[in-house]
């Protein structure tokens, strides 16, 4: 069994060099397009701990885990920067393109989490790719998300939470407020990708668990409605995590939905 081959990706990207790290894991050869996963809005390449690798090697898949911007050991965000409402349509449309193309993947199956979720759509709206599963993934801003991430604040300045990020960032300021501060902008409230996403036209697994504590079913729903190929997989005691809450189903089922258009349709006759 090897480990993961870690590489740090350099892009020219908005006037400046950025540096995102990034790592290989799961299995070398497989003749299934990589598996590349998009980490949530508090997330980095570290926070996935050890679920892409164990998800890939269960399933024979080659997976590449990475930090965005303003993530983990990636370049991190100055403190003056306030990133707008339209930061995720950027990380889709402008670094996630460049740093496929760095590293020579083409067509890959996105695997996004939360706002790593809607970067996937997003991405997958406008470039080529294998497939998307897209766990606890947002489409429109919801109150109860918004309700809970004010709770996020309160516990980032009230509690030990900073210092929790600290395992998972070099500067977890950076990652917090980047996220916190644009999600509870007045001028986000109005953050909708239900349009722009109906053009994706990949197989797509929209999942989601039944007490995820940032969004509503509706999220996966709309998806549906968009996208009418998708799949949807709700998840019982579960919350906005299934990685980490529902580990083995979520590798089960996911890792059957890439593996193969025949298993994807059995998969469907078998949920009626």
């Amino acid at each position: 069994m090897h480990g993961p081959a870690y590489e740090n990706v350099r892009l020219a990207w908005d006037g400046r060099t950025i540096e995102l790290e990034a790592a290989w894991v799961g299995e070398r050869a497989s003749a299934t397009p990589p598996v590349v996963f998009l980490h949530e809005g508090l997330g980095s390449m570290s926070a996935w701990r050890e679920f892409p690798d164990r998800f890939c090697r269960a399933n024979g898949l080659r997976g590449l885990v990475w930090s965005r911007y303003g993530y983990g050991r990636s370049t991190p965000k100055p403190p003056h920067e306030r990133w707008g409402p339209d930061f995720m349509h950027r990380q889709a449309h402008e670094v996630l393109p460049a740093f496929l193309a760095a590293l020579h993947v083409e067509r890959p199956w996105l695997f996004g989490h939360s706002d790593g979720g809607s970067i996937a759509l997003l991405h997958a709206a406008r470039h080529p790719v294998a497939g998307l599963v897209v766990v606890a993934p947002h489409v429109f801003v919801e109150d109860v998300s918004v309700t809970s991430i004010e709770r996020a604040r309160v516990a980032y300045e009230t509690t030990d939470l900073r210092e929790r990020l600290a395992r998972h960032h070099a500067e977890p300021d950076s990652a917090f407020r980047g996220w916190n501060d644009i999600w509870l902008d007045p001028e986000f409230r109005d953050w909708n990708i239900e349009a722009e996403i109906a053009s994706i036209r990949c197989p797509v697994l929209a999942v989601q668990g039944e007490d995820d504590e940032y969004g509503t079913l509706e999220q996966i729903r709309a998806i549906a409605r968009c996208v009418p190929q998708t799949e949807l997989l709700v998840i019982p005691q579960c919350g906005h995590s299934p990685h980490r809450d529902q580990p083995e189903l979520l590798t089960r089922e996911a890792g059957r939905f890439i593996r193969s258009p025949d298993e994807r349709a059995h998969g469907k006759a078998a949920r009626g």
